[in-house]
This record gives structure tokens, sequence and C-alpha cells, in this order.
């Protein structure tokens, strides 16, 4: 019987993937910024302030909203955008926990030779 190879991960390893892969591109980084910093939904501006086209800034759109990181509301013909707040709150505990099992290496960790 065949497996598909996501059944080896667990679902937290699955999500922080999915949400390190939404983030994986630097257009959608800003995108995040921009709307951190507006902290209401946004709907065509986006495009005003990105040197993207309509097309391009809403599939990156999409990728962030399939991740959870962002939410969208129709308005009319447009869709107003602003940050899932309980997106983050998943995304910061995965990374926090993924970050808290990675030692820091130290000038004597660095030194010891079992170490490439």
């Amino acid at each position: 019987m065949a497996f598909h190879k996501h059944a080896h991960f667990t679902p937290a390893e699955q999500r922080l993937a999915a949400i390190a892969k939404a983030l994986g591109h630097p257009a959608r980084i800003a995108i995040v910024r921009m709307l951190a910093q507006r902290r209401a939904c946004v709907c065509g501006e986006l495009v005003l302030e990105l040197p993207l086209s309509q097309s391009t800034v809403s599939q990156h759109l999409k990728e962030l909203k399939a991740a959870g990181l962002v939410q969208g509301e129709v308005d009319g013909p447009r869709v107003c955008y602003c940050l899932d707040a309980a997106g983050w709150a998943v995304a910061r505990e995965l990374f926090g926990d993924l970050l808290a099992e990675i030692p820091i290496a130290t000038r004597a960790a660095a030194a010891a030779p079992d170490c490439c």
C-alpha cells in the first residue's frame, strides 16, 4: 500500500511548512508589512504601492490567505484584506517552537571537533 509522503509529518510540521512557503517570497513579505502597518482592511492600495500587476498581487494575497495569514472580505466588486490575527498567533507559536529547538552555537561548541 502506498502512503502519501506528507503522512510522515505531524499536522504542526505541515502547517509550519505551509506558512514558511507562503512567506517565502519577498513580495509577500512586503504585503504582510504593509498590512501590519495599516492595521485595517486594505483593498486596491496595495497595487499602487508595489511594482507588481494587479493579478500578481492578487495571486500573492491568495497564497497568504491559503496559509491562514491573511483574511479577505468581499466589498462589492473588490476584496479587502487584513492580517488574520489567529493565523499569526499560530505562526508565532510554530516558529517559536522550531527556533527554540535549534541550539545557538557558542565559541566552545564551534571549536568542538564533532561538528562541521
